[in-house]
């Protein structure tokens, strides 16, 4: 199956001869990629509620608001499975240029949280998802005298520029402790990250910290969500916790994603990339079992809250 019509199905996206598109999603059973070169799979999604964004005297109206149906709230979120991680970023890319026809011309976001545990692939995906919507912006629009034509239209924007600061653990009634569990919900600084998120979503724009691993803290407004960056990839561990501000995070996404992914490869990857970093194997595995599996164990919790869970495939596949 060619790549545009893998990920066709998606609700509010799909479309067959005769056929509403909210006939068509109802319509289209969701299954999972069978063998065969030629193999792709089909998504059905709940309905998305499409409405028009206006701006009005500094207020503004959400455009493209993803939801599940009440009916099937409870249900398990529909799940993408492939041979390779290749065809889930084409998939990935294929829906959200569908949802580009919907928000092109209007002053919106559309934002995608994706969540997964350490090592699960989230900023892999997230970067080849916008790379490929990018390129088919690009595309579409090669012979275009528009001024957006040139521009990109997806961005990425990490979670990771939100830890805490050093300083900031240290000021901790127990600094030991905090910095031997960066990383775990409470050393990011959740209330700063939604306010950064509702600022984009009411402005059009927003800068944002990135985070240097070298140094070990946070770089201030490294990054900058441009007005014509129409589809925000936002990735994170803990975009789709229930608790606290994290509800309220959760709440500003219109498509949530979950990556899907065996906490022991995930652990694994972890553990090689600690020791990439310079960290004694010993040292690298003894922070494995004290900080970043329970982290993990906490973050596959969320999963429930997805409107759409995405099996990781092995990325050398």
């Amino acid at each position: 199956m060619a790549a545009a019509q893998v990920a066709a199905a998606w609700a509010g996206g799909y479309v067959s001869a005769g056929r509403s598109r909210a006939a068509a999603a109802m319509a289209t059973p969701c299954s999972s990629i069978g063998g065969g070169a030629t193999a792709g799979f089909r998504l059905a999604l709940p309905q998305r509620s499409i409405r028009a964004t206006t701006r009005n005297k500094g207020q503004i109206v959400v455009a493209c608001h993803y939801q599940r149906q009440e009916a099937s709230a409870s249900a398990p979120a529909p799940q993408i499975e492939a041979k390779s991680m290749e065809e889930v970023y084409e998939a990935l890319a294929e829906h959200l240029s569908s949802v580009l026809k919907n928000i092109e011309h209007l002053d919106s976001k559309y934002i995608v949280g994706i969540a997964g545990p350490p090592g699960a692939g989230k900023s892999t995906v997230a970067s080849e998802v916008v790379q490929r919507v990018n390129n088919r912006w690009s595309q579409k629009h090669d012979h275009s005298s528009s001024l957006i034509s040139t521009e990109e239209i997806a961005t990425m924007l990490p979670m990771d520029g939100f830890h805490l600061y050093r300083s900031q653990l240290d000021a901790m009634e127990d600094p030991k402790e905090a910095h031997a569990r960066r990383g775990a919900p409470w050393t990011f600084d959740p209330s700063r990250f939604l306010k950064c998120l509702q600022t984009l979503r009411e402005e059009g724009s927003v800068y944002a910290p990135s985070f240097d691993h070298g140094v070990g803290d946070p770089v201030e407004n490294d990054i900058f969500v441009k007005p014509q960056h129409k589809i925000v990839i936002v990735e994170g561990n803990y975009l789709l916790l229930e608790e606290d501000v994290w509800r309220d995070i959760r709440a500003l996404f219109d498509e949530k994603w979950f990556i899907d992914i065996d906490i022991d490869v995930s652990m694994q990857r972890v553990l090689k990339r600690h020791v990439a970093t310079g960290k004694e194997p010993d040292v690298a595995a003894w922070r494995i079992s004290y900080n970043d599996r329970p982290n993990a164990e906490l973050i596959i919790k969320s999963k429930k809250t997805a409107d759409l869970v995405i099996g990781s495939v092995d990325l050398s596949s």
